[in-house]
């Protein structure tokens, strides 16, 4: 496996990590054989988070089993207070099963307000600084989906990684990237696939690694067919060929920039939609001639766009701004 240098860490990761959201839909036992899997093909890093329901505790079951030595760990919070930060760190030694986690980010800081808190004389920074002079955790980082936050954070030499979206859809992060590089700041990126909305899943890793200035990718994965797709990239690198880059890029155009990611952060809604299967359903229809289909799967959903009460909620949450309750409207409509 290709692995490169985690930014002024001495982590060599491997180009291929593992994504901590769809495993917390397993059981233990699929877990650990999932984990199992990753290591012999050779991925040593993992990333999850405390909001990933189950992610931090199967992921702990998985690392007893395959060792400890064999993963570099990431895992992520939301927290922005310093006591609440405290109280987390424990929370995820304890769920994964170590005595100390190689790297703990602040976890998507979405406005100037939240960077401020946690950055502040009382904020999650403070704790997790603490935490590695007491040597709970090894590296300190920060995600978000908003560029010029992360454009912020990299200036104050207080992060060893950052972790932002990137894809053929959402290249907007490469300057950011670089200057990351520039201050020896390790690159996580996120979202290879756009939430799923691109089909050309190894065109596009392979897309993102031709990046120098990114250290990692971390696909998630819950199937084991996933993970050896996914680990070939990193296990046998081959460029983009021409002909490759059109057809990935021509896909890219084609979705344009508004559409879902799947990503949950819009989720509960108060009328119980599944926001992000509308837009799937949505797109079977429209993009992949499977009309029939996809109208049987949107007609058995519990509850469907048209339910809609447009309190705003999920746009709200929405990291990426999207107009979800004209979106479901147009959803509406092409169902109708």
């Amino acid at each position: 496996m290709l692995k490169r240098i985690l930014g002024k860490t001495e982590f060599e990761v491997s180009v291929i990590g593992f994504g901590g959201i769809p495993i917390q839909k397993v059981d233990k036992d699929t877990a650990i054989k999932l984990i199992t899997k990753a290591s012999e093909e050779g991925i040593n890093f993992i990333d999850t988070a405390t909001g990933y329901g189950k992610s931090e505790e199967l992921i702990g079951y998985g690392i007893e089993s395959v060792g400890r030595e064999k993963w570099i760990v990431a895992t992520k919070c939301p927290v922005r207070d310093y006591e609440g930060m405290k109280e987390k760190i424990k929370e995820s030694l304890d769920k994964l099963k170590v005595d100390c986690i190689d790297l703990y980010q602040l976890h998507n800081v979405k406005t100037k307000e939240q960077y401020n808190k946690v950055m502040g004389e009382d904020g999650a920074l403070k704790a997790l600084k603490e935490a590695k002079e007491n040597g709970l955790i090894k590296e300190i980082g920060i995600t978000s989906h908003d560029l010029h936050i992360l454009e912020k954070a990299v200036e104050t030499e207080e992060f060893s990684t950052i972790q932002f979206p990137y894809n053929p859809v959402e290249t907007r992060a490469e300057t950011l990237f670089k200057r990351a590089n520039e201050l020896n700041i390790g690159v996580i990126v996120m979202k290879p696939i756009a939430g799923g909305a691109i089909t050309n899943v190894n065109y596009s890793l392979r897309f993102i690694l031709e990046n120098e200035d990114v250290t990692t990718v971390i696909p998630g994965m819950k199937e084991i067919k996933h993970i050896e797709d996914n680990a070939s990239v990193g296990n046998k690198y081959v460029a983009l060929s021409s002909e490759e880059r059109n057809i990935l890029l021509d896909e890219a155009k084609e979705l344009g920039t508004e559409f879902c990611r799947r990503c949950g952060y819009c989720q509960p809604c108060p009328q119980g939609i599944d926001i992000a299967s509308q837009f799937v359903l949505e797109g079977y229809l429209l993009r992949y001639d499977l009309e029939k289909w996809a109208k049987k799967r949107y007609s058995g959903l519990e509850h469907t766009a048209d339910e809609c009460i447009e309190c705003g909620e999920c746009e709200n949450k929405c990291p990426y701004d999207l107009p979800i309750r004209e979106m479901l409207k147009r959803v509406n409509k092409n169902f109708s």
